[in-house]
C-alpha cells in the first residue's frame, strides 16, 4: 500500500510538489505543483474522520457510535475538518452569531428579572430566529 506524504517528517510542514515524472518514457517535469484536492493535505486522522462522516452520511449520532465519542467531542472534530478545509465560517458569520447570542442573553436576562412576561420573551425569541 503506498502513502502519500504530505508533511514534512521533521518540522510536520506541507511539503511542496517539485517534479512530476512519467513512468513511461521518464520525461521529468520541474518546478512548483499543486498538490492535488484539499482532502489530500488532511492529515491521517482527519481523513480518517472524514471517511466515518461519509459512512455515517453526515449524521453525528452515528459518528459517536462508531467513533464512541460525546456529541460535543464529534462535533469539534467536525468544525475541525471544516476549517482544515475551509469551510470555516467567515469572521462576518462569527460575529452574527455572537450577537445573536448576546441578544438571547439580554432576553432570557430580560425575563429572569422580571422585564419581560415568558409571553414577551417568547415573542422576541422568536422574532430573533426569523
Amino acid at each position: 500500500m503506498q502513502s502519500e506524504v504530505n508533511r514534512c517528517p521533521a518540522c510536520q510542514q506541507p511539503l511542496q510538489v517539485t517534479e512530476l515524472t512519467c513512468q513511461t518514457c521518464d520525461l521529468r517535469l520541474q518546478g512548483h505543483f499543486a498538490r492535488g484536492c484539499r482532502f489530500c493535505a488532511l492529515d491521517p486522522e482527519q481523513r480518517g474522520l472524514l471517511d466515518v462522516f461519509l459512512k455515517c452520511r453526515g449524521v453525528i449520532r452515528d459518528m459517536e457510535k462508531a467513533l464512541d465519542l460525546s456529541y460535543p467531542t464529534v462535533r469539534g472534530r467536525v468544525d475541525a475538518l471544516l476549517a482544515a478545509l475551509g469551510y470555516a465560517p467567515s469572521k462576518a458569520e462569527a460575529l452574527s452569531r455572537e450577537q445573536l447570542a448576546e441578544r438571547r442573553r439580554d432576553i432570557l436576562d430580560r425575563l429572569q428579572a422580571g422585564d419581560l412576561t415568558a409571553e414577551e420573551a417568547a415573542r422576541e425569541l422568536k422574532g430573533l430566529a426569523t
